[in-house]
């Protein structure tokens, strides 16, 4: 009998259409007007959280959710951290020394076009010169006994039944060491490790350069006869008149380096970021352990490592010469060709 009373009830809705699709509660919030506030809002504090906007406008924070992300597609960012804010002075410094570079790479390829510089396998870029082949970047990095492992290198494959996986912080440890690495295309010439007790200075640098000098002798045959090329950054020890007298007296030529630019340096934006993650999570109990690992990694690294680390400075300084927001305190007009056509970086005052 229920059963009976159920199917002619079904019946009468399906005759009376009781069972269609309701339009639902209007969306009353959702609307031209709140979208515009909310935008407003945001353009005066882009730090702005969802909850105040939803207190301020006096709607529901759901709904605020919403504008935001799906109909004005805002997303919240972190700031980008630079280690340091760079001048106008120190923009143009970039410009002016990636450019003599250039034109230097241009001289020596006998091309009047960086851009015809050509391209080798993984698209770095092949710079066939003098400059290249007589070229040693150094510097120097703390390496600490016992280093911690990345959360991006502690990343696993996780299946949805799995276990959630638990890292502890770790703390460096206080026990670390000066590494002083000398480098060109070929590998690395020279591993110096600073002892305990002492600092780097211009005397304690020119007494690595001495050693570097040897090295270079064992290790490169014909580089001090054709002439050195050392590319090291501006630090104090770098630049003192020491360091200066000993490249004089030799005859080194020093490649000029932007201040505060680890991202025209190999040793930065190559070499040192590789080590550390390769060191990340292994404790040694000696140093001897820890410059023994050293040693074995900078040895078992490709010849090709090197080489697109030396090359990729031709692709840095092209993107550093034409940098915008650069303004000049003159009114000449330096031309860089680059993609064939012509980009003006100057601005007058």
């Amino acid at each position: 009998m229920v059963r009976v009373l159920c199917q002619d009830l079904e019946c009468i809705n399906d005759v009376l259409g009781l069972d269609e699709a309701k339009s639902g509660r209007p969306k009353t919030s959702t609307n031209e007007e709140n979208t515009t506030r909310v935008d407003e809002l945001i353009r005066c504090d882009r730090r702005m959280k969802i909850r105040e906007i939803a207190l301020k406008l006096k709607i529901p924070k759901s709904t605020v959710h919403e504008i935001v992300h799906d109909t004005l597609g805002y997303r919240k960012v972190s700031a980008r951290w630079v280690p340091k804010m760079l001048t106008e002075d120190h923009k143009l410094q970039r410009v002016e020394i990636s450019q003599r570079l250039l034109q230097r790479c241009q001289r020596d390829n006998g091309d009047e076009d960086t851009t015809h510089i050509g391209v080798g396998p993984g698209g770095d870029f092949q710079a066939n010169n003098n400059l290249f082949d007589n070229l040693i970047t150094g510097d120097e990095t703390w390496v600490h006994l016992n280093t911690p492992e990345t959360k991006r290198d502690s990343m696993t494959w996780k299946h949805p039944s799995s276990p959630i996986t638990k890292k502890f912080k770790v703390q460096r440890s206080a026990a670390k060491v000066m590494a002083t690495v000398f480098w060109d295309a070929k590998g690395v010439i020279l591993l110096d490790i600073l002892p305990q007790g002492q600092c780097i200075n211009a005397a304690r640098y020119c007494s690595t350069l001495d050693r570097l000098k040897e090295a270079i002798r064992r290790k490169r045959p014909g580089l001090l006869r054709r002439g050195v090329v050392l590319q090291h950054d501006n630090a104090t020890p770098h630049s003192a008149n020491l360091t200066q007298q000993w490249l004089q007296r030799y005859g080194w030529e020093i490649l000029p380096h932007p201040a505060h630019s680890p991202d025209l340096a190999p040793s930065d934006f190559h070499l040192f970021g590789p080590l550390k993650r390769h060191l990340g999570g292994m404790a040694f109990e000696t140093e001897d352990d820890l410059i023994s690992e050293l040693r074995n990694w900078f040895d078992n690294l490709d010849v090709d490592f090197f080489r697109v680390g030396i090359n990729s400075l031709l692709s840095r300084w092209q993107n550093a010469s034409i940098s915008t927001g650069i303004t000049l305190r003159s009114s000449r007009r330096v031309n860089f060709n680059l993609c064939e056509f012509q980009i003006y970086l100057i601005k007058t005052l």
